[in-house]
């Protein structure tokens, strides 16, 4: 198999491109509040149309520019992606990119059903938010008619389907479901999965977000080193998000996500494409290039190419060293809408 080129394309902070997250549905089947708060999105919420969402054969058509790029990871994401009808059939087509790693990120809701046709089509590895075990502790936190059970039946579906290592991510709320997180890590220690603990985010504008309601990473390492003794271990990658830890009796591996307490926008190397073709440089933007456009016009690869190496760059985004009063009072994205 041939393999992606080596990047050469720096934005205006020295940071390399190499990642692309494709959120291929603004719609979601659970309401966390962290990102989807029932309150604004109630079931009148205007969805985007389908003839809005880009095509398959049009995510494949970018994908495959930026992969030229020297894009490395893909990452399919929502709104909850499992809620797209076919979607194995866009993994299909991105799987077929060479050097191109696919992995999703998902709630798990859907996975038990859907997995192992996943893993036919070539998706490699999941991820899947979990926030807690306990029944009442997870309905909270998702705000939604489905179950722990539900959640936890994907994971081992996935499991049973080669996707992993499987990643589970836990977002952090003070006082909600911080008496989870040691409850977490005994359940999945010892399993082969990666549990990774995220610092609760000001993203978008409807989740209420007050920095009181943050855990930070150190406290949750405190917090699982009282009980389960850990010791850091490097990163796999330059511009990995998690700070990784291993149990120190070798029963497996945990990630802590620091992006309020210990921003890492330094090594940030990621691009978003929402549902409808807007394409974002941060997690917290303000502001968007419309890729659809240039897709339904019938831009060539090369003019494709072209706009998307001018974009990075000109990119100087590093939101999360910058927060302030003042930075957390302008617009941002949403979280559900480009996939975190």
């Amino acid at each position: 198999m041939s393999t992606a080129p080596d990047s050469t394309i720096l934005d205006a902070r020295g940071r390399d491109l190499r990642d692309l997250r494709i959120s291929v549905t603004d719609r979601c089947n659970f309401r966390c509040r962290y990102c989807m708060p029932r309150e604004h999105f109630a079931s009148d919420h205007a969805f985007l149309p389908r003839a809005e969402l880009l095509s398959f054969e049009e995510i494949a058509r970018f994908a495959a520019v930026v992969a030229e790029l020297g894009v490395h990871k893909l990452r399919l994401t929502g709104g909850e992606p499992l809620l797209r009808a076919k979607l194995s059939l866009l993994v299909r087509l991105l799987s077929d990119l060479p050097g191109v790693d696919l992995a999703l990120t998902t709630n798990g809701s859907l996975l038990a059903r859907d997995a192992q046709a996943l893993a036919d089509a070539g998706l490699r590895r999941v991820t899947v938010s979990l926030d807690a075990l306990d029944p009442d502790v997870f309905r909270r936190m998702a705000d939604a008619d489905y179950d722990v059970s539900d959640v936890l039946a994907g994971i081992e579906a996935a499991t049973r389907a080669g996707l992993g290592p499987i990643k589970i991510n836990t977002v952090v709320r003070r006082g909600v479901n911080e008496g989870e997180v040691l409850r977490l890590a005994r359940h999945f220690r010892g399993s082969g999965h990666i549990l990774r603990f995220i610092e609760y985010m000001d993203v978008g504008i409807t989740n209420g977000w007050q920095l009181g309601q943050v855990v930070s990473g150190q406290e949750l390492v405190q917090l699982l080193t009282r009980e389960l003794p850990l010791e850091p271990l490097p990163a796999n990658y330059a511009g990995e998000v998690a700070r990784r830890f291993r149990y120190r009796d070798g029963s497996g591996e945990l990630g802590v996500i620091t992006s309020v307490t210990q921003p890492f926008c330094g090594n940030c190397t990621r691009l978003r494409l929402s549902s409808d073709g807007k394409l974002y440089t941060c997690l917290f933007g303000r502001s968007f290039h419309d890729v659809r456009a240039l897709l339904r016009a019938g831009s060539s690869a090369a003019e494709l190419r072209e706009f998307v190496a001018g974009l990075w760059q000109a990119r100087t985004d590093r939101y999360s060293e910058e927060r302030s009063a003042r930075t957390r009072s302008l617009p941002r994205v949403e979280m559900s809408y480009i996939g975190g």
